[in-house]
């Protein structure tokens, strides 16, 4: 690859990383916390390949013209290693959904096991109490004083068709996608059966109790008072 690709490439995909680090992209890939590494590294690259840039044109300046050196035919194939990078700038990868959520068995985080020691804290007062999806599947396979039993709750997330059950379902990632595990929750009475898979949803209801156990990977069935769709959030993953 000639030096110029190389720079130019340098300074696309730092730009690139840049891009999705101010827009809330990288929200698709990592955590929140990780926003100013991403800016500070992708500033360094373009930096790198400006400064690269600017070293070979003045170079060039001061050398002997050689004539011509035989490679022009190689420039094609290195400006194609260009394309993956100028996708990122047009278009950005969506963020995981319902086709990882039927590929990988579903679990409640080690957290809750360690939670299971101590008695879950009372739910907050209230007629419907927000809650995230982890939490709640945290409660329901673990908490055996039954702080979900008889409350309803809110839940939002992403709906699943798998296996003839209709699931609501988040990913939690530790780091990154690339650990991303699922967290789901089984609806009945059906009313969100007509629904797309990856539709977002915000449900109100009840856990049915006893339901989250580990035969079935620690799915607690829910009863829907309501089912709403809602337009996908800038951060889909729990954590």
């Amino acid at each position: 690859m000639k030096r110029e690709t190389q720079n130019i490439l340098l300074i696309l995909l730092g730009g690139a990383l840049v891009k999705i680090a101010v827009n809330g992209d990288y929200l698709r890939y990592v955590k929140p916390a990780q926003q100013p590494w991403i800016i500070a590294g992708g500033a360094v690259m373009v930096l790198l390949g400006a400064v690269a840039i600017v070293r070979d044109l003045v170079a060039a300046r001061t050398a002997v013209p050689s004539g011509h050196d035989g490679h022009s035919h190689s420039a094609r194939p290195a400006w194609l290693l260009l394309v993956p990078v100028l996708a990122v700038f047009l278009v950005a990868p969506p963020a995981l959904g319902a086709d990882s959520v039927i590929r990988t068995e579903a679990r409640v985080p080690a957290s809750a096991a360690a939670a299971n020691a101590v008695a879950f804290p009372p739910l907050p007062a209230g007629n419907v109490v927000p809650l995230t999806v982890n939490e709640f599947v945290s409660r329901a396979g673990w908490d055996k004083g039954g702080t979900l039993d008889g409350r309803t709750v809110s839940l939002t997330g992403f709906v699943v068709h798998t296996e003839g059950s209709t699931l609501l379902a988040r990913l939690v990632i530790s780091c990154c996608a690339a650990d991303a595990f699922p967290v789901t929750v089984r609806l009945r009475g059906g009313e969100a059966d007509h629904l797309a898979s990856d539709a977002w949803i915000r449900v109100t209801g009840q856990v049915v109790p006893g339901t989250a156990t580990k035969t079935n990977s620690y799915t607690p069935d829910f009863t829907p008072a309501s089912v709403t769709t809602v337009p996908a959030p800038k951060d889909p993953y729990e954590y």
